[in-house]
């Protein structure tokens, strides 16, 4: 009897890795808590552009420093070759800036409720190509928590409430201007998930490395974007820092650490599974916005918790097993 190796998975010790379970619990709280640190410290006057920017260069500047304490700047940078950075972090964040910009086209169209629904199937379409990119299968009871994962998302979703209602009433715009850029967003979302993973896990691209050069890369797209945008109006009327105080930098940097964090989690754990943290920051979330503002959890954060919960257990205990073959 002869058996063969799992293809584009984590191996066993890598899925009871603490490293993967410290970086994913770390991702879970910054990406729950983001939204009331924003809220809390970041005044309306700021032009958005100039956070997204300053939040790049604070990534640049957290991978450097952590480069340099472990030891790995100098030998990451002697290897380095612009044809191997185009293939790691380039593609993707190129596709990454063209998802947000396919969103921000969508958002403006639809409900917030079916706009968080539909964004929710990423998770799938990072599944489909992490199979196709890196031949990572998944089990049927790994199958089964995805469809959990989506229905808890789901739930999340009802239970935030549709907050504003559609830009236009028109079916052909809320089509074309709504649903199908979030449903492309969402595949390209799952496409440079699976990119990522396949530069970290099987080119061997340092984390740290990618979140240098999609950092550089995408500053520059945004860059490029402010010679017409309204904020790059803005900010020429007004400056870069306009409306900007000293705790305005606490969200800027706790979003560049999530940055890095998501890399890393990418990189140990794979995409997939960063769709588990992402909607298990929703209920974090939830828990911090009882704790800080009362504001009880719906009803359907709390069905949620535990079909998040089952979901997480699921995915972990029944991995997908190649069958023995007959030698």
């Amino acid at each position: 009897m002869a058996t063969t190796k799992r293809k584009g998975g984590a191996s066993g010790s890598e899925r009871t890795n603490p490293r993967v379970w410290l970086y994913s619990i770390l991702l879970t709280l910054q990406y729950g808590a983001q939204p009331l640190i924003s809220k809390r410290f970041t005044g309306r006057e700021v032009i958005v552009t100039t956070s997204v920017l300053t939040c790049e260069v604070a990534k640049v500047v957290c991978a450097l420093i952590l480069m340099v304490r472990d030891g790995s700047l100098k030998k990451v940078f002697s290897q380095w070759t612009l044809v191997g950075s185009l293939t790691a972090s380039g593609l993707p964040a190129a596709i990454y800036a063209l998802q947000n910009s396919l969103l921000q086209i969508s958002y403006k169209n639809l409900d917030s409720l079916t706009f968080s629904i539909l964004n929710q199937t990423k998770v799938f379409f990072t599944a489909f190509f992490t199979y196709i990119i890196l031949r990572q299968q998944q089990s049927i009871q790994q199958i089964g928590a995805l469809f959990l994962l989506i229905m808890a998302a789901v739930l999340l979703s009802i239970g935030e409430g549709s907050s504003k209602g559609s830009g236009s009433s028109d079916p052909e715009q809320i089509l074309f201007y709504g649903i199908i850029p979030v449903l492309v967003a969402s595949v390209l979302s799952g496409l440079a998930s699976a990119l990522c993973q396949w530069a970290s896990q099987v080119k061997k691209h340092s984390s740290y490395l990618m979140t240098v050069e999609m950092s550089i890369v995408g500053s520059l797209c945004l860059l490029a974007s402010t010679t017409k945008s309204p904020d790059g109006e803005a900010i020429r009327q007004h400056g870069y820092f306009y409306g900007w105080t000293p705790l305005t930098m606490i969200p800027v940097v706790a979003n560049a650490l999530g940055g890095i964090l998501v890399g890393l989690v990418t990189s140990y754990a794979g995409g997939v599974r960063k769709g588990f943290v992402i909607v298990s920051a929703l209920l974090v979330t939830a828990l911090l916005q009882f704790l800080f503002e009362g504001k009880p959890p719906s009803i359907y954060s709390l069905v949620a918790l535990p079909l998040v919960m089952s979901s997480i257990s699921i995915y972990q205990k029944y991995p997908y097993q190649v069958k023995k073959k007959e030698s």
